[in-house]
């Protein structure tokens, strides 16, 4: 666990879950989880999904966290959209807080904040905006829910500056280039369907000790095996 995070260092990796984005996500998600990030009406979701998932979520046991994004639903949060500061982050604002109001309904604490797609990745490279999520999780959230990002980026100097927690988060189910980035969704291998290629990948991520949280995209049609062979592989 990175040493600015005000939580106790794990034996395993928190297995995530991006969720509340399909109509038909199979209910294994929220056995298979530590933690689902919902969609809460920026890419993707409405009333109707996040009520499904708290449900579900309060069922299972596990944690959900806000899974906010670009204003972009035709484009699936995937492109960074060009909006004034204040009304990006009213949007995010607004996402959250309608979690939140789900979540208080069915008993659910929310316990973490994860952005969407070229959010997450705009946020890791600026500061301006990883502030602005830092302060969302805080205001929004609450004591000791912590925000989700890459392990050295922008999104963990301000959860730092922030007093916010901060999860470093490793993808189990993407593919990375030789310099550590991740591949282009268009590239070939940027989406793993293998469970032995997603285990041995997330056991090298876990080795180095950089991180704290594997993700497997609840979209991807291969999650339910994926997400098996990891919890089997960090039991």
């Amino acid at each position: 666990m990175s040493e600015d995070a005000e939580v106790a260092p794990l034996a395993a990796p928190l297995v995530n879950v991006d969720a509340g984005e399909l109509d038909d996500e199979p209910t294994e998600l929220w056995s298979l989880a530590h933690v689902l990030h919902v969609a809460c009406g920026g890419h993707a979701g409405d009333d109707a999904s996040m009520r499904r998932a708290l449900g579900r979520a309060a069922e299972a046991g596990c944690r959900v966290g806000a899974h906010p994004s670009y204003p972009d639903r035709e484009g699936f949060g995937r492109r960074a959209i060009a909006l004034p500061s204040g009304a990006l982050v009213e949007s995010l604002r607004a996402q959250c807080a309608s979690l939140r109001a789900v979540a208080e309904q069915a008993g659910v604490a929310l316990s973490s904040l994860k952005p969407h797609g070229a959010l997450y990745h705009d946020a890791a490279v600026s500061p301006a905006l990883a502030r602005d999520l830092a302060e969302l999780t805080r205001e929004l959230l609450g004591p000791g829910a912590a925000l989700v990002g890459p392990p050295q980026c922008a999104l963990r100097d301000a959860a730092r500056d922030a007093g916010v927690p901060y999860l470093r988060e490793g993808f189990a189910d993407r593919g990375y280039a030789a310099d550590g980035a991740l591949l282009p969704r268009s590239a070939a291998g940027a989406l793993l369907s293998a469970p032995a290629t997603a285990v041995a990948q997330a056991r090298a991520l876990w080795a180095t000790g950089a991180i704290d949280t594997l993700c497997v995209h609840g979209d991807n049609p291969a999650a339910v095996p994926l997400l098996r062979a990891l919890r089997a592989a960090f039991p």
